[in-house]
């Protein structure tokens, strides 16, 4: 007979004494259940003692949390948060080095616990550690060890961080820009600046003047990857806090440093692979570096700015150089009034009377005008044989310069999200953006000569304009999609996907769903159904028991610790523990945390999580949303709270959980799983009926013959 709900049977284990197994009572006050643990060993005190896990983090059990404890848990006896705090804080006023070096070092250890913490803080142990830092005096491990402590209480939220003393903070601003400090140090040190700098606009301003980005790059080039990455994590803060003209004044001042090349040669195609981490910073980085476009990009031309005017004309007088150079005598107002606009006509403006017009909509708005201008003068060959060959021709397959280049500016804005706010947590750049310096224009003058390109391919007229930038941004985000690492390689490849590959796709596509459309198609497929999704069940299955890493994110911070969580291969209960960076694939014993399926209530996805409501503030992105669920567990219904990698991840994971509480897969991989299988298995199954019509309904069924006699008489036969 299974124990009730409110009892689990735990070892606890006490150093120099035989280990006692327990039945814990839930109900039972935790001040008598370590009563009758101190008597069995005849300890007296009971009040100075506490339990607390064995192993992996070693979090002390409190009312709280105690009915996290599972059945199996191994505990410890050891001496309560209220008298470590008050060693602790004794200790790290010691004059005896070695005391108060193993006092810090296990003060940064167990300061990850929140009741330790609490008792901690409560007894003004900041201010002490404060002192330590403000002094100066320690350096090497005991500084170390006192930073790695002060991060670690932060980290709970207890104490504001504007609390902190300008001595304070100019020490740690020191240590990162001081050359003879330890590398560990200097790692505490830019992790602390990263989670003070969105807290106040005072320590930006302050930690942007002392903490120079020349000595950020310094610290960015370094071969030790860890402090690379508090580097940029510290770099990425800073852009973030900024406004757009300090955002602007910084950016401008890494691509004098060539930061760009740096990062494209020594992080991007590293011989170490990209961790998560620097793969969203470099997204941020990528993010914020095309958002400086945003402001132009909404801007309407201004038909009575003579600079915006200047930029107009520059684009006729290079398309028609020689026919401009008639002095300015010969021709009356009017007539040269005609002429231009006859020009504007021929680069393809819609309004060639006043061209500004055309430049009204925003966006793109003047960002239309940098990309023709950018063109004209770093491309004049190409953008001189676009115009004249179009304005040259008469046969109404002309192709607008200027129209084209307008609508194109919109769809690169929309493909690469200009104008959106970053993620906090995506990860995906394109490695060619920091293989190119004006990526944008870059891309425009690769883009715009498709479009030439495609109209060709296409025949197309005036009146085909939309289908001709329809097939032009199909081209762009297929071979977005592969990744190319450098311009010259998108170049080829979107050049390769010409107008009648794009078509024999489209039409591959098309040819698939109307077979799939037939009646007797579609009754196959709703036979092929279940056994389909039932191979989709045992895939999420299996993918719950290979395991997947997690990381928890902050209020602060977007990653915080990591944490691994697997199914057990009988599919009855599911391990999860925290790990250290680098563990791909820790084994199911490593995990000490359990939940049995048999306790799992409900799944809660979205807005429905607990630690997405916590979090419900202005900065909170859709895009944790959509990565986050829960599982509620055991009847006091506590949550185990996920954040997924990826939404790939996401999917596969709610999938998988669903099969285990008995209900249906709702993702949308679950749909698209579905409809690749049973695709390919309706091909398999329709190989014989190739070129054969299937008929939308059965054959009639035949009249029945006028008479039996064809049946044979087996009772002759027994004769």
């Amino acid at each position: 007979m299974p124990p009730p709900k409110d009892v689990v049977k735990i070892a606890i284990q006490m150093v120099g004494a035989i280990p006692q197994l327990i039945e814990l009572q839930q109900t039972k006050p935790l001040a008598s259940v370590l009563k009758d643990v101190c008597d069995t060993w005849s300890l007296p005190n009971p009040e100075r003692y506490a339990l607390q896990y064995a192993d992996g983090r070693q979090t002390y059990i409190t009312e709280s949390n105690r009915r996290d404890i599972k059945n199996g848990s191994i505990l410890r006896l050891t001496t309560s948060p209220d008298q470590e705090a008050e060693q602790l804080y004794i200790g790290i006023q010691s004059k005896n080095v070695d005391v108060k070096t193993d006092s810090l070092k296990k003060l940064a250890s167990l300061s990850q616990d929140i009741t330790f913490a609490q008792e901690f803080i409560n007894r003004n142990g900041l201010k002490q550690i404060y002192s330590i830092v403000e002094e100066g005096n320690d350096t090497g491990e005991m500084l170390a060890h006192t930073l790695k402590a002060f991060t670690e209480l932060m980290e709970h939220d207890f104490v504001s961080w504007e609390n902190l003393s300008t001595v304070f903070i100019k020490k740690i601003m020191s240590y990162v820009t001081m050359n003879a400090v330890d590398a560990s140090i200097q790692q505490l040190s830019l992790s602390i600046l990263e989670n003070m700098v969105p807290t106040s606009r005072a320590f930006f301003d302050v930690v942007r003047k002392e903490v120079t980005l020349d000595r950020l790059l310094t610290h960015l080039q370094s071969t030790n990857a860890q402090l690379q990455l508090k580097a940029m994590a510290l770099l990425i803060a800073l852009l973030l806090s900024a406004t757009d003209a300090e955002r602007r004044e910084m950016m401008d001042t890494l691509r004098e440093k060539n930061i760009r090349q740096f990062i494209h040669k020594n992080i991007v195609h590293s011989s170490e692979p990209l961790g998560d981490e620097m793969a969203h910073y470099l997204y941020v980085l990528q993010s914020v570096s095309l958002n400086l476009c945003e402001h132009r990009m909404k801007m309407s031309m201004d038909p009575y700015s003579q600079e915006q005017r200047d930029l107009l004309q520059s684009l006729r007088q290079a398309a028609f150089e020689s026919e401009s150079e008639v002095p300015a005598g010969t021709f009356s107002t009017e007539r040269r009034r005609s002429l231009c606009a006859k020009e504007f006509r021929k680069l393809g403006f819609m309004n060639n009377s006043n061209p500004a017009e055309d430049l009204r909509r925003a966006p793109p708005g003047l960002l239309a005008l940098d990309n023709m201008v950018y063109f004209s003068r770093n491309t004049p060959n190409a953008y001189s044989r676009f115009v004249l060959e179009n304005s040259s021709r008469e046969d109404k397959h002309e192709c607008p310069f200027a129209r084209s280049s307008i609508q194109l500016t919109l769809i690169l804005c929309e493909i690469l999200h200009i104008g959106e706010p970053c993620s906090e947590t995506a990860q995906a750049f394109y490695p060619m953006f920091f293989g190119q310096d004006h990526f944008f224009e870059e891309l425009f003058c690769i883009c715009i000569q498709l479009v030439n390109k495609t109209w060709k391919e296409m025949r197309a007229t005036q009146e085909d304009f939309d289908k001709v930038m329809q097939v032009v941004r199909e081209q762009i985000t297929r071979t977005l999609s592969l990744k190319p690492t450098s311009l010259e390689l998108f170049k080829t490849r979107v050049n390769a996907l010409n107008y009648s590959e794009i078509l024999k796709l489209r039409q591959t596509e098309r040819l698939h769903q109307e077979e799939t459309l037939a009646v007797p198609v579609l009754e196959l497929r709703e036979k092929l159904k279940p056994e389909l999704l039932e191979l989709i069940r045992q895939q999420r299955l299996l993918h719950l028991c290979e395991g997947t890493l997690f990381r928890k994110i902050s209020s602060r911070r977007r990653q915080d610790k990591l944490w691994y969580c697997r199914l057990s291969p009988n599919h009855k209960v599911l391990h999860y523990g925290d790990v250290e960076e680098g563990v791909q694939s820790p084994p199911i014993e490593s995990l000490p945390e359990k939940i049995p399926v048999a306790d799992m209530k409900m799944l809660l996805v979205g807005k429905e999580c607990p630690h997405t409501k916590e979090k419900s503030s202005g900065k909170q992105n859709k895009d944790v949303l959509e990565l986050a669920f829960s599982i509620v567990h055991d009847v006091e219904e506590y949550c185990l709270n996920f954040i997924a990698p990826t939404r790939y991840e996401f999917c596969l994971w709610t999938d998988g959980l669903n099969v285990l509480l008995g209900k249906e897969m709702t993702s949308e991989r679950t749909q698209t799983d579905l409809d690749v299988l049973l695709s390919m298995e309706l091909k398999l199954r329709l190989l014989d009926l190739e070129n054969i019509n299937i008929p939308d309904e059965p054959p009639p069924i035949p009249k029945p013959p006028s008479n039996l006699n064809f049946c044979y008489d087996f009772s002759h036969a027994e004769q």
